[in-house]
């Protein structure tokens, strides 16, 4: 329970023991210590190699963080402040909105306000070097600001702390569960034809959940797209050329995800080279040091549970548990928001328990989400400790930190060590799960999960048969296909298996005797083809010519039938393909919404898509064929002339249609939707110029391939750059190379950076 009163206390506490402090606008904003600024700069340096990769070079972990958050700012300016200013929960204050856009804001305000007491409560439990860096990064994002005033709206202000960086590592329930069990608890009442009037006139309950604070933070949350997610392979020594273990990562979300390619160095402490996500300084989910390195791949553990309990019908706000009467607690938080030229205020009330927060209060019952992590604070940390590790040994000590609440982990390290683990804060509980649909309605705390299961109950590999591992978001069961973890290994509440088309195209790539260096490695992440034609395009065109096809139509079956099932970006037949298949899909169930082009995958049921749908016994061979040949054959035709209204042609190169396009620069690129079965994962939107064309929105972003050799060898490349500022050198430079299906060296020994030097500077010193 996060009381006020508490936190107040714990921040004068840290006010008056400090041997010198500053007083600051809020009642929680951190201490000032004797280092300032203005000394940090000549404490580190930065040396920007090629492309703009930022290499710090720093004295003391406090400096590296204040480069760090420097950098930052000079790549991505504005929204680093503004991540910032969110997790402290004062975007309104700071930012006039009007109607519901202020609602809003005042709502994710309160919520982020919470988590930033959080930080403030739990700063002292972290380790000095992590306090150290967090705090740097706020100073140097300070720095900036004051010597780039011009640059900014007026409500970026140089007055942020370590606090507001540390808040953004605190873990909250998640709204998507929340959102899905209220959806599902709406639609049981109507289908029960519940009186809504009467449910929700209990004397201890508030009108609906429509008044809950956590029903409306659910309600704005977005939905995470389909594709959103990574490819991972891990190579043992007996798989490469050079006898060194080799990790390949391949995130592939939101091109405005904010991943930021940076290497840190302080002497004795760390020489990392990773992903440091945007106004995130250690929210690192991929990279390597000298010995070893990881990669992150998003999975969908079950981290949490709805709850209802009997609400005591003699006392107001009280639940009954054990027999015993159980407060409700309500906690306001008041968030400030800009009104003209004057501010502000109103208050928001979150009800909790000691199980958790109150999402619904109906018919009697009191609802609740107990979350796995819910206000977890060391996840900045845990990294750290990954990124400081020598070994396998001290590399798996910081994991069981458990700190990182989900993701699949893939590892290797210059011993020649290869490991997995679908790592999860799994909770350890007494019953059959939930889901996200239904709530389990306790009388006795033991009825719940009251901890979470031990790191050794996890789902892992270690340098298994076969010498590789991989991972493309699916559940972990065929991570390797020589040694299947069978699902009656694990509880019935873990993921149930499953082996999508990007899985299954990625087995195909590496499950084999090849053995392969690093370039052979690059080339291979960048495989073009689309599985899902090597499924079904022998039955499509058997349906279309079946039909007895003429003119037109007879051209484009031919097309398909030589197309090379490729989405290269010279390949022909992909553009009408893709067009026939988005259509396939969306007529097979009419009482699902048509699915768009850029999340159409498989939205009606398997058995109305596919002759023979997945199954566990056929894991890498299925689905496979069309359940429907006469609707495949009709839907050919109107996608022909779709393609032509759509394209201008149906016999169009996938280049000619799909395009990267970043400021000036608009080129062909090959690449799909991972449902179809693409390991080089793309998704693509209307071309912001061109009606006729799409562009890249999300897809391959920061990719790396490492071989841990004496010194670590690398590629990577950053398709979207080192920087959002149209005026940098590194807005767009990346683009064409990663058009190319090409990666650049990593400079990471000493004659690799000074060979790829582009210049040298203190950051923040005075010009």
């Amino acid at each position: 329970m996060r009381l006020l009163i508490v936190i107040v206390s714990l921040h004068i506490c840290l006010f008056s023991c400090s041997a010198a402090h500053t007083v600051t606008e809020s009642k929680t904003k951190q201490t000032v210590e004797s280092i300032t600024p203005t000394t940090l700069p000549e404490q580190v340096v930065v040396r920007r190699t090629e492309f703009g990769v930022p290499h710090i070079y720093a004295d003391n972990m406090k400096a590296a963080g204040f480069a760090l958050g420097y950098v930052q700012m000079e790549d991505y300016g504005e929204r680093v402040a503004e991540l910032l200013l969110r997790a402290r929960g004062e975007w309104a204050k700071y930012n006039e909105l009007e109607g519901n856009n202020l609602s809003r804001a005042i709502d994710s305000d309160a919520s982020n306000r919470r988590n930033y007491l959080r930080a403030v409560e739990t700063w002292q439990k972290l380790e000095p070097d992590t306090r150290h860096f967090l705090e740097g990064f706020a100073k140097g994002v300070n720095r900036y600001i004051e010597l780039h005033p011009n640059e900014f709206d007026e409500w970026t202000k140089p007055h942020y702390t370590g606090y507001d960086v540390h808040a953004r590592n605190i873990v909250s329930p998640g709204a998507g569960t929340v959102r899905s069990f209220l959806s599902a608890h709406e639609r049981h009442k109507e289908e029960k034809e519940v009186d809504r009037a009467e449910a929700s006139s209990s004397v201890n309950e508030s009108k609906n959940e429509t008044e809950n604070i956590w029903a409306r933070l659910a309600a704005e949350a977005t939905d995470m797209n389909p594709d959103d997610g990574s490819n991972v392979w891990a190579f043992a020594p007996e798989r490469t050329a050079s006898g060194n273990a080799i990790l390949m990562r391949n995130p592939h979300l939101s091109w405005e995800a904010g991943y930021y390619e940076a290497r840190v160095k302080v002497p004795g402490k760390i020489d990392f080279y990773g992903d440091f996500r945007i106004g995130n300084a250690l929210g690192i989910i991929g990279g390597f040091n000298k010995r070893l390195g990881w990669a992150t791949t998003n999975n969908n553990p079950d981290l949490d549970e709805i709850y209802s309990f009997d609400a005591d019908p003699e006392r107001p706000d009280h639940f009954l548990l054990d027999g015993t009467s159980i407060p409700i607690t309500r906690e306001k938080v008041t968030v400030e928001f800009k009104h003209g030229n004057a501010t502000a205020a109103e208050t928001r009330e979150f009800l909790t328990t000691p199980y958790g927060p109150v999402i619904l209060r109906e018919g009697g019952k009191i609802y609740i989400i107990r979350a796995a992590g819910d206000g977890e604070f060391r996840t900045g940390e845990q990294f750290l400790k990954m990124m400081k590790a020598g070994n396998f040994e001290e590399w798996k000590d910081a994991m069981k930190i458990r700190a990182r609440v989900s993701s699949n982990i893939t590892y290797a390290d210059a011993d020649g060590n290869i490991y997995y683990v679908w790592n999860a804060t799994m909770p350890d509980r007494p019953h059959e799960a939930g889901g996200d649909t239904m709530a389990v309605h306790v009388t006795r705390s033991d009825q719940m999960w009251l901890d979470i299961l031990e790191w050794d109950a996890l789902p892992r590999h270690k340098n298994p048969k076969g010498g590789y591992l991989r991972n493309e978001n699916d559940p972990f069961h065929f991570t390797n296909l020589y040694e299947v973890l069978e699902p009656e290994n694990f509880p019935s509440y873990f993921p149930e298996p499953q082996m999508r088309l990007r899985s299954q195209i990625s087995h195909e790539l590496i499950h084999n005797d090849n053995v392969f260096t690093l370039e052979d490695v690059v080339e291979l992440k960048h495989d073009m083809k689309m599985l899902l034609a090597d499924r079904v395009k022998g039955d499509l065109v058997k349906a279309v010519r079946n039909s007895n096809p003429s003119g037109e139509i007879a051209e484009a079956i031919t097309l398909i039938e030589e197309w090379d099932n490729t989405v290269a970006r010279h390949s022909r037949g992909g553009v009408l393909f893709e067009t026939w298949w988005n259509r396939y899909v969306s007529t097979a169930d009419e009482e699902r919404v048509s699915p768009t082009p850029e999340s159409a995958g498989f939205a009606a049921t398997p058995e109305k898509l596919f002759s023979e749908p997945w199954t566990y016994e056929k894991p890498v061979t299925t689905p496979y064929g069309l359940a429907d040949l006469e609707r495949a054959a009709e839907v050919f035709e109107w996608a022909v002339e779709e393609a032509k209204n759509r394209f201008g042609h149906w016999n169009l190169a996938w280049g000619e249609v799909h395009r990267a396009v970043i400021g000036d620069i608009d080129v062909p690129v090959g690449g799909c939707p991972g449902l179809r079965g693409c390991f080089r994962v793309l998704g693509f939107r209307q071309h912001r110029d061109d009606e006729k064309k799409r562009e890249v929105q999300r897809g391959d972003g920061w990719v790396f391939a490492v071989e841990f050799g004496e010194t670590p060898r690398a590629f990577s490349i950053l398709a979207y750059g080192q920087s959002i500022k149209e005026d940098s050198p590194h807005y767009n430079d990346q683009l064409v190379i990663f058009a190319n299906n090409e990666m650049t060296p990593v400079a990471f020994t000493d004659k690799e950076v000074e060979e790829q030097l582009i210049i040298e500077y203190r950051p923040g010193a005075e010009k």
